[in-house]
């Protein structure tokens, strides 16, 4: 298999691997152009951005590899000893951790190093621009190798606690949010089950797993060690695969549940992780991206490792895998999850990134199976009414790129759901820059056109991604797009067209698809040296959209009432919600409120729904638990802070009388502290008996 591995890098990658860029044909029919453009400030001089990711110590191992004078790929050892992630893994959290009224970010970084809490100055100043203050709030974490993060109100005090994963050998860290009080975030985890030293974690996210109002924790693990990448290759190495994790809030600190939960088994090398009511029963289930990498899937026959994931809820935090029989038992290198109604059915559908076409095509007469196009295709899986999915494949882009960060969100503002996904991977003898940083426009009905003025902004085949979150941080009713990579290729040296032409697709990204050139090779005995080049550290990009004039907008933060009010179950973030939009005379939007999804990183708890030409719409959510509530005439361009209400118009169980009581009961109690202003009260109240009425008359 080496032997075969190294024939066809001299083969083909000679092509690829010559430093010389070419112009390669390409059907460019599929590009969209549209007005939205997107700018990254991160490099300008007043933005207040100075990030740059330190590598991991794992890094030492492939630069020894590299300073030797001849690296035989032909070495069973050779590759299965460099270390995966070699410069890191870092992710990216969008969130307003000190309730000024617009998003700050979190970003990870390498041991030595402070992670960074860039508090945005957008309302202090007007202008786009933002402060470091991670040292003097306390969460800094410099001495671990930090990867993923997200973040939540864990004790429901209102504002978000934040939860830093680490590299094996380092703890993870839980940040207590006291800033509004004290100016500082307190470790919470020291001592807990939360700050194991000996798993080796990529992504986390919360959710209120048994709707008692607490947000609980779960953690994507890989296996024990970044180092290597034996686990990766070979089936030999599954005793060092490590099991997923879930920790249970008890309100006095966090309780390992992950056998009693039944999500701990089979252990995978799971990259993301996210809670997700995917089929809108009222409950957070529990999602993983799995990667099968090199080694053969079962039809060829090895083992399915490579899935994404679907353990369903019973309602108390209990857990049955039903990936077989829900659909999404695909292999593939899954990397990232991102969640949505892309077809406008009504149902949750999924989107995953994979390693790609481009990556398996090159490889093909190397790995012990003979996969195709499609194979490892990155993509969506379409949900239906009972809640199976089907992949449809990527119609007529033909193939895919790489991906490791993902978001499903309207961009645009034209009612329907876009797909946004960046990312590239260090494979030692080569680095995958096959993904310029994707944008997909969709049709409403998931057919995808690359967004053409998109690829024309920062280079991020020339950027190792690893996390991508979106918010809007100008507030200007238009998503922006946040990125972390863990190491750049400098501009003035070469991209490689990844394949030759004869071995291309006929795909509008066939024309992005590279490599950077590491090793080259300089005989047929499988000798290679390495070029001398060196990467630079990867980089903070925040891409903001330039907007467009033509398209309406809301904006929806959902807000759960635990503790306000009698009888209500929702954690205060709304984390688990899912909100649906209809704009007047449209097609209804779906988003659920995610406390991590993407890869090792989290979006903004604040939704933004697009209306195209229309002046208004219906909002409607489904909050965990099962409670739904209704807000007629939402105007665009609007800004809706939607709290709990725990009085459902689709409660069977009480009359019109009594659900009034409830509803006017509970919005006195909301608007007594502070969640919704007067003007507002008379507005919920209509809505919620217009809904109740309507829904009882089997008009909805």
């Amino acid at each position: 298999m080496q032997s075969k591995y190294t024939n066809r890098y001299s083969r083909h990658g000679g092509i690829a691997l010559m430093v010389v860029m070419q112009i390669l044909s390409v059907n460019t029919a599929l590009a969209h152009d549209s007005e939205i453009k997107f700018v990254d400030i991160a490099n300008q001089r007043d933005s207040g951005i100075s990030y740059r990711r330190t590598p991991s110590e794992n890094n030492a191992i492939l630069n020894q590899i590299k300073r030797q004078s001849i690296v035989n790929f032909g070495d069973p050892n050779v590759l299965s000893a460099a270390p995966i992630k070699p410069r890191g893994a870092p992710g990216v959290a969008v969130f307003d951790f000190d309730s000024d009224g617009d998003l700050d970010l979190y970003i990870t970084n390498g041991p030595g190093t402070a992670n960074s809490l860039y508090s945005n100055q957008y309302r202090e100043s007007g202008s786009l621009t933002f402060i470091d203050v991670a040292a003097q709030t306390g969460v800094s974490a410099v001495a671990q190798d930090s990867t993923g993060v997200c973040y939540g109100d864990i004790d429901n005090d209102g504002d978000p606690d934040i939860l830093v994963l680490s590299n094996y050998g380092f703890a993870n860290k839980l940040f207590e949010n006291r800033v509004n009080k004290t100016g500082l975030f307190v470790e919470a985890s020291a001592g807990s089950a939360l700050e194991s030293i000996d798993k080796t974690p990529a992504s986390c996210a919360m959710g209120d797993i048994n709707n008692d109002g607490l947000l609980d924790i779960a953690i994507a693990n890989t296996f024990n060690n970044w180092n290597h990448r034996l686990p990766s290759l070979s089936f030999d190495f599954d005793h060092l695969l490590q099991a997923n994790q879930l920790f249970l809030n008890t309100g006095r600190g966090f309780k390992d549940i992950s056998a009693a939960a039944g999500i701990d088994v089979p252990a995978r090398i799971t990259w993301a992780v996210s809670l997700v009511d995917y089929d809108l029963d009222g409950d957070l289930d529990f999602i993983t991206a799995d990667d099968q990498g090199p080694k053969p899937p079962e039809v060829f026959g090895g083992i399915d490792h490579g899935y994404v994931r679907i353990y369903q809820n019973d309602g108390s935090g209990v857990f049955e895998d039903v990936t077989a029989t829900s659909g999404t038992n695909r292999f593939g290198a899954w990397m990232g999850l991102a969640f949505g109604d892309i077809d406008s059915d009504g149902s949750m559908d999924i989107f995953a990134t994979n390693s790609g076409d481009y990556f398996h095509i090159f490889m093909d007469p190397l790995t012990p199976f003979p996969a195709k196009v499609g194979d490892f295709t990155t993509g969506w899986f379409l949900g239906d009414s009972e809640h199976k999915y089907r992949f449809p494949g990527v119609g007529k882009l033909r193939a895919s790129p790489f991906g490791w960060g993902a978001a499903i969100v309207d961009y645009d503002n034209d009612t329907d759901a876009d797909i946004i996904y960046y990312g590239g991977a260090n494979m030692a003898a080569f680095v995958d820059a096959s993904n310029p940083g994707v944008i997909l426009n969709n049709d409403g009905e998931a057919n995808f056109l690359i967004e053409a003025t998109r690829a024309t902004q920062t280079a991020h085949n020339r950027r190792n991604v690893q996390g991508l979150a979106v918010g809007d941080l100008n507030d200007d009713g238009f998503v922006d797009i946040v990125s972390v990579s863990s190491e750049n290729w400098p501009e003035d040296f070469p991209l490689a067209p990844y394949l030759p032409a004869d071995k291309l697709f006929n795909s509008p990204f066939d024309r992005t698809a590279y490599i950077w050139p590491t090793f080259v090779p300089i005989d047929m005995e499988n000798n290679f040296a390495w070029t001398g080049l060196e990467p630079e550290d990867g980089s903070l990009s925040i891409e903001v959209s330039s907007g467009n004039k033509d398209n309406n907008w809301v904006k929806v933060l959902a807000k759960g009432s635990v503790g306000m009010i009698k009888k209500s179950v929702v954690n205060r973030d709304g984390i688990g919600a899912v909100i649906r939009f209809t704009p007047e005379r449209g097609k209804t939007a779906m988003h659920p409120v995610l406390g991590g999804s993407s890869y090792a990183s989290q979006n903004s708890l604040e939704l933004t729904f697009g209306l195209g030409e229309s002046e208004k719409g219906t909002l409607d959510i489904l909050w965990p638990g099962g409670v739904r509530n209704r807000l007629y005439n939402v105007r665009a361009r609007e800004r809706v802070t939607f709290p709990e209400i725990p009085c459902s118009y689709a409660d069977k169980s009480i009359g019109l009388k009594q659900y009034n009581r409830c509803v006017r009961h509970s919005l006195r109690k909301l608007e007594k502290q502070g969640v919704i202003i007067e003007k507002n009260h008379k507005r919920f109240i209509e809505s919620a008996i217009r809904a109740y009425l309507n829904h009882n008359r089997r008009d909805y």
